[in-house]
């Protein structure tokens, strides 16, 4: 396995090696158009498992409790859900085989994971975790939202002023410069930015949009999404925080799979499709296939840049004292940890880099329309 990943092969798939273009079909686009109408955000999961384990730890049945709830629920996608529910499991359907087939809204892990406890008889067990394991994931995922929306404002804002700028207010200026062969460089040069992006405005915006929709393209075939997000991963600032955030969520949802009497095999499979990165998931179904073969989880993942020194560690000493689910918990609170810390540095560093990039660019222009003018003020005042 070292000598594949030193050769850099790409594992497009354990059990499917054939590559293709995942073609958006009339099934996909109904299958969006229901997601549309019928799903729920991640916040409305925490409330639905948080509430729903309290009432079957009260001694309430699944169907009372999604009776209770959907009486007093005013949401629209929410009642939705529990009239969907509360009919399933009056024709006999059991939980996570309701919830498994509602619309795409809820993964394999959370399905995995209820089906366990109602095997066991341990559902409230179940629901907490689920609810823990989705409260993690908004939470990290609203604080990622939170720390990139204010340098994109800026973004789009300095980008927004420069268009303007450059198309709308520059060529009306030209006429009060002169000859442009007396003018400044740094003036000759807005100047003949100015013109291109006016002559050529609708070229850029046509070039821009293929581009967009080429990478969108390219990203749906297996080639195209590992290397995307192996791309992502080796991003300078933003690569480190994916990386946690990933760490976190495999850990978190294995601990979970593993505590629900999930078998290590299956545990995998589920996670792998779990952390949301092509890379992160063809190296979990090498160590699936590896621990078919007799390996162990820590063994098969030694000396993997994926996979810190410190998470391989943990991981061999859960294995040696048969308490893994135990020790890959800690993990995912390690790395919660150090996703919140890593935000906070993004935040701190992005945005200097931004006021100094806008104060250049800003600047840059100031000078270049302004000298000419006062230039030209001085020479009338001469």
């Amino acid at each position: 396995m070292a000598q594949e990943q030193n050769q850099n092969i790409i594992i497009l798939d354990i059990e499917d090696s054939k590559v293709h273009v995942e073609k958006e079909t009339v099934g996909e686009y109904i299958k969006k158009f229901l997601i549309a109408q019928w799903s729920i955000n991640l916040r409305q999961k925490v409330v639905f498992f948080r509430i729903l384990a309290t009432m079957v730890n009260a001694s309430l049945t699944i169907l009372k409790s999604l009776t209770a709830l959907r009486k007093q629920e005013k949401e629209k996608n929410m009642l939705k859900f529990y009239d969907f529910m509360i009919e399933h499991i009056q024709s006999g359907t059991t939980m996570h085989e309701s919830l498994s087939s509602y619309y795409w809204c809820f993964s394999d892990a959370e399905v995995s994971i209820i089906e366990a406890g109602e095997r066991t008889g341990k559902l409230n067990t179940a629901l907490v975790q689920i609810a823990d394991q989705t409260e993690k994931v908004d939470s990290i995922t609203r604080k990622i939202k939170g720390a990139m929306t204010y340098p994109m404002i800026m973004i789009v804002g300095m980008v927004a002023c420069v268009a303007i700028l450059m198309i709308k207010v520059i060529p009306t200026l030209t006429g009060f410069f002169g000859d442009p062969e007396n003018l400044p460089d740094a003036t000759r040069m807005i100047i003949g930015v100015s013109n291109f992006f006016t002559d050529y405005w609708a070229l850029l915006l046509t070039i821009a949009l293929w581009a967009v929709a080429g990478v969108k393209v390219w990203k749906k075939t297996k080639t195209g999404k590992y290397h995307f997000d192996n791309f992502m991963l080796k991003m300078p600032i933003y690569g480190p925080l994916v990386t946690k955030v990933i760490l976190s969520r495999f850990a978190r949802i294995f601990a979970n799979l593993l505590w629900s009497w999930v078998a290590v095999v299956e545990a995998i499979r589920i996670v792998s499709g779990a952390v949301g990165n092509e890379v992160y998931r063809q190296r979990l179904l090498l160590l699936r296939q590896d621990i078919k073969n007799g390996q162990k989880i820590a063994e098969s993942l030694e000396d993997d840049p994926l996979f810190p020194d410190l998470l391989i560690s943990m991981i061999r000493v859960g294995e040696e004292t048969a308490q893994i689910g135990t020790t890959v918990i800690k993990i995912a609170d390690f790395y919660d940890e150090e996703v919140d810390i890593a935000i906070g540095g993004i935040q701190k560093l992005i945005e200097p880099i931004i006021l100094v990039i806008m104060a250049v660019v800003i600047g840059f222009l100031a000078i270049g329309i302004f000298q000419p003018i006062m230039n030209l003020a001085g020479t009338l005042g001469g």
